[in-house]
């Protein structure tokens, strides 16, 4: 009987179960399952006739021992035993046919989530990035992806095939012999009540143990990172981990071990069960052919048909829990798409007139969105949301920045800077206010049209684990290797290019770490040139440079900016001497603006940040 640890499975699922779904996960799931629909009523109808082989089986092996017993004729024995092999064929094809549905069906299902969601992350403000752990996005993607397949092909098939398989056999059985069914149906809860009582143990188990192995997953993802093994390195505890994760890898090894046994020791009561079951149809049943009541094959079919029994009923018994356990696979990829992704496209975009871009900010108010608006408690996993509210940090901030022009913000950290840079690309939308490129509102404009317009540079330099000439390309896909190396040229890296081994196919390595921190902003500004928008935003991109390399930096961003519109954040106030304009921003407001020159000539809060920085620098 191969019952057993499809019973474990199902006793482990039927103590860890949900209670209950959301209204609307069935409608959703069948909408999702719709395109798949006619390889899904294919697939159900293999399974449906492969049950109804696996109950003829037994019938035909008891027509085999009334022959013999019988005295029966050669030539009949051999056609129901090709009869029988002929069904073991067909099975087998069914089997095979039925598989190859179920992968089509099962594999499209899980593209189509995971493309949606996908898709959907992407929409998502950057708010919901810096609360989500990463990991616990990728399992979205990943592990209830597979769960929410499996309710499709393995959960609905085995139903199916339980129904069917279950009314056969009962109904044959019954026919059969009553006596011997019954007492089949007796012995059911002995076969049964282990199995849940086992499963509460083994969930308990499974649980403890997925704890542990995310803990110890924890530890090697953020150890093996380039930032955590310098890390480890520099402050010398490379034993002090081995010796933790040791710790930890025991633990998983412990409870393994655990799970292992009580494993092995629930299958073999079942087996024991099963063998005890049958062993009772053989000597009611034989007591029954020797009294002349009933066939020696139909004996023989009875026991066979007990095996097609057990299993369905047990599963069936279940199935409740397994359709709920899989479904809820469904509620969690559906959590993520219910997130509202808050950057919306119009849908009449007005295009962003030709030629140089102005920047308009008009009494702009802003306060990053609270944590319910962009994340799930889950995705943090955190028991609870940060139940605060959000509190505005920009109060009706106003500029204007003419095309051409190099608009320098400056002020303290925290000061708001940087969430002014936001606004611009529209990785958020303002509360009140607007902000205009060219004298159209960002939310107006389509999202082809403000990301070929404004390119921006960060400070920390992100870069993928990919090739230089991939990183490149993010920027324009079918530039070609002469656009590639005149954009290094421009950004000062060219001759670094020329020495590497590999030229444009070196890989940068994780987040650009093969590369010098000033090497890593150079690819990200010749970046910006390969993609040559008209407005260029500075996030403070020499602010954690030595002088050397920010001085190479400085001479590519002087390249990247020639003739183009900038806002430029900056740390080192003499980087923006030369700035048409610069705004200091203190507590989300502009509290001052002007010249170099006029600031310092109104000893105002700019004149006293340039004073402390230039004693700073000079002590």
């Amino acid at each position: 009987m191969d019952s057993p640890r499809r019973l474990m499975a199902g006793a482990v699922r039927a103590a860890d179960a949900p209670r209950g779904l959301r209204p609307g996960t069935v409608r959703r799931v069948a909408a999702f399952s719709r395109p798949h629909r006619a390889r899904l009523a294919l697939f159900l109808g293999l399974t449906v006739v492969s049950a109804v082989l696996a109950v003829t089986s037994p019938l035909l092996a008891g027509r085999v021992v009334d022959e013999i017993v019988g005295g029966g004729s050669v030539p009949v024995v051999v056609w129901l035993a090709v009869a029988i092999a002929g069904l073991a064929v067909v099975d087998a094809g069914l089997g095979v046919a039925g598989r190859a549905q179920s992968s089509r069906v099962g594999e499209g299902l899980i593209y189509d989530l995971r493309r949606a969601v996908f898709e959907h992350v992407q929409r998502m403000p950057v708010a919901f990035f810096t609360r989500t752990r990463t990991g616990a996005l990728v399992s979205r993607l990943n592990n209830d992806v597979m769960g929410a397949q499996r309710a499709l092909t393995t959960t609905l098939s085995g139903v199916v095939t339980n129904v069917v398989q279950l009314v056969l056999s009962l109904g044959v059985m019954m026919t059969l012999s009553w006596q011997v069914t019954v007492l089949a149906l007796v012995l059911l809860p002995v076969f049964v009540l282990p199995a849940r009582r086992m499963g509460r143990r083994m969930a308990d188990l499974q649980r403890e143990s997925a704890t542990l192995n995310s803990a110890m997953t924890t530890q090697m993802t953020e150890r093996f990172s380039a930032p955590g093994a310098t890390l480890v390195k520099l402050f010398g505890r490379p034993r002090v981990e081995a010796e933790e994760f040791g710790e930890r890898a025991a633990r998983v090894r412990d409870i393994g071990v655990r799970a292992a046994m009580t494993t092995r020791w629930f299958m073999t009561a079942l087996q024991l069960v099963s063998a005890l079951a049958q062993a009772l149809v053989y000597g009611l049943g034989g007591y029954l052919a020797l009294t002349g009541q009933l066939a020696a094959g139909t004996v023989v079919s009875l026991a066979l048909l007990l095996t097609r029994l057990y299993s369905p009923l047990t599963a069936l018994a279940n199935v409740r829990v397994d359709v709920m356990t899989a479904m809820v696979s469904f509620e969690r990829v559906f959590e993520v798409l219910d997130l509202p992704p808050m950057i919306t496209e119009p849908d009449r975009p007005t295009p962003l007139p030709a030629g140089g871009v102005s920047v308009e900010f008009d009494d702009v108010r802003f306060g990053y969105p609270s944590a319910e608006r962009v994340s799930l408690a889950s995705l943090e996993e955190v028991a609870v949301l940060d139940q605060r509210e959000s509190r505005e940090v920009l109060h009706g901030v106003s500029f204007t920045a003419a095309p051409g022009q190099l608009v320098a913000l400056v002020g303290s950290s925290g000061a708001g800077k940087s969430t002014i840079a936001t606004l611009v690309p529209r990785l958020y939308d303002v509360d009140s206010g607007a902000v205009r490129l060219s004298g159209v509102d960002v939310r107006q404009l389509s999202a082809a049209d403000l990301r070929g317009a404004v390119g921006v540079v960060t400070q920390d330099g992100h870069l993928f684990h990919d090739t230089i000439r991939a990183n490149l390309r993010y920027a324009k896909p079918g530039a070609t290797d002469d656009e590639l190396l005149a954009a290094l040229r421009g950004a000062r890296l060219s001759d670094l290019v020329d020495s590497l081994p590999d030229g444009l196919g070196t890989v940068v390595g994780e987040r650009g770490y093969r590369l010098s921190g000033g090497e890593r902003q150079r690819l990200t500004i010749a970046r910006i040139l390969l993609a040559q928008p008209r407005l260029v935003i500075l996030d403070e991109a020499t602010a954690h440079l030595d002088s050397e390399s920010e001085a190479a930096v400085q001479e590519a961003l002087a390249h990247a900016l020639a003739g183009r519109t900038a806002l430029v954040i900056a740390h080192r106030l003499s980087t923006i001497r030369r700035a048409d304009q610069i705004l200091v921003v203190e507590d989300g407001r502009v509290v001052e603006r002007g010249t170099h020159e006029s600031l310092l000539a109104a000893r105002g809060r700019y004149a006293v940040l340039h004073e402390t920085q230039y004693a700073g620098s000079a002590a």
